[in-house]
Formats: structure tokens, sequence, C-alpha cells
């Protein structure tokens, strides 16, 4: 199971909401299969729709 919160932990060099996604993209690919939205990205640039881009970044359809 990977955790949005285990991403941002292991990844402090992301510095902002558009560089989290490929990111997240990257643990897709690598075969992860379930996942986790557990906090909100702590970026200014997070929109308001922040929990439906992630879900469709880990799922592909970005």
């Amino acid at each position: 199971m990977l955790y949005l919160s285990h991403i941002l932990i292991a990844h402090k060099e992301i510095q902002s909401f558009t560089e989290l996604l490929p990111v997240i993209q990257e643990h897709a690919r690598r075969g992860e299969r379930f996942f986790q939205i557990d906090v909100k990205p702590p970026y200014p640039d997070t929109p308001n729709n922040w929990e439906d881009t992630v879900e469709a970044a880990f799922s592909g359809r970005v």
C-alpha cells in the first residue's frame, strides 16, 4: 500500500503540487496497486480538487 504521506516524506525535494504528480505516476508504473490519500499536500499551488487530481495521476488518467 502506497501512502501519499510516505511519498511526501521520502521526496523532500518536491517543492510544488505540479512536481508531485510525476512522482505519484512513477510509483504506479513500478507496480504499486493500492494508493491511500491520507494527507493534503502542503504546497501553495495545491488545487481545490487535489484529491481527484492525485487519484487520476495514480490511475494513469493524467
